[in-house]
């Protein structure tokens, strides 16, 4: 099967949407105003197991038969919504993350009811590990975000954004592998859709610029939920396209826009989630009313002293 066969459609997003209602949450939008300016942000931190993945992995486990097994490889958050998909829906579930997942997350998966395995120092090397278990008969490969299913799933943040505010002229989110990004495109009914990524993981940005996918650097702040080496083909089929910008933010301006959350608005999120907000700080998205998706939480929460 060829890719542009595998691309999803905006009725895949629509039929996802009644797919995972009952068992993800809808999440709420925050309308603010900062420096003059206003933006509406879509808590989707506050998901169930704390990231948007969840969508994408309530969908590929609903569509079809029901796996005996799935097997994923993850930076963390992925991992996560599989265990909790995984868990809601009572299928096994295996998780190969690398060697230098943070600590929150391996914890949270875990908790979840999944089996924890660590491999190799990078996603690549922990998803090669991942499929080969998955080639076992029973067992399923659930793909982080080159996954049909997944893209579809992920898009349902965007039609929910679009049916609570029709009147957002532009959705913003940050890239990891361009899952959440493709499916947005998808559901964005003819709104901008603004694809941010950390200028060390930058392969959506690289892909484009080279008229095809191809292998980048991963080196941010927010790597842990950004750090795809390389795009996804369906998402790139997606996303080479007219309405979609790419933009790059420093970790500079990640970790400001972070910390700009939590002070202003008293939302905590891990870095890779402060992404799209760093490109609204620094005036690099169009539109007079841009929607900015916070888009994971699933970091350590150290309190200060009271």
């Amino acid at each position: 099967m060829t890719t542009s066969a595998l691309v999803p459609t905006a009725a895949d997003v629509r039929a996802a949407a009644a797919r995972i209602r009952p068992h993800a949450r809808r999440t709420p939008l925050l309308d603010v105003e900062l420096d003059g300016r206003r933006v509406l942000l879509k808590l989707e931190h506050l998901q169930l197991s704390g990231s948007f993945k969840l969508r994408g992995a309530l969908n590929a486990l609903l569509s079809g038969p029901r796996d005996a097994h799935v097997v994923a490889a993850s930076g963390g958050n992925h991992g996560l919504a599989v265990a909790t998909a995984a868990a809601l829906l009572k299928v096994p579930a295996t998780v190969y993350v690398p060697e230098t997942v943070p600590e929150s997350k391996a914890r949270r998966v875990e908790a979840a009811g999944a089996r924890l395995v660590r491999h190799g120092a990078t996603f690549a090397e922990a998803a090669a590990r991942a499929a080969e278990a998955a080639a076992r008969p029973g067992h399923r490969f659930l793909h982080p975000y080159d996954d049909p299913a997944v893209v579809a799933g992920q898009g349902t943040l965007a039609a929910e954004v679009v049916a609570d505010a029709p009147e957002a002229d532009a959705l913003v989110v940050a890239v990891g592998g361009g899952g959440l990004a493709a499916g947005t495109a998808l559901a964005a009914d003819g709104r901008h859709t603004v694809a941010v990524e950390p200028r060390g993981c930058r392969c959506l940005h690289d892909a484009l610029a080279a008229g095809r996918p191809v292998d980048a650097p991963v080196d941010s702040v927010a790597a842990s939920a950004t750090g795809a080496s390389r795009v996804g083909e369906i998402a790139f089929a997606v996303l080479d396209a007219p309405g979609v910008t790419s933009v790059l933010v420093s970790d500079a301006e990640i970790l400001a826009a972070r910390d700009r959350l939590w002070e202003e608005c008293r939302v905590a999120v891990e870095p890779a989630a402060a992404v799209a907000f760093a490109a609204w700080l620094a005036g690099r998205v169009p539109g007079a009313l841009p929607c900015v998706v916070v888009c994971g939480a699933n970091s350590d929460w150290t309190p200060g002293p009271v």
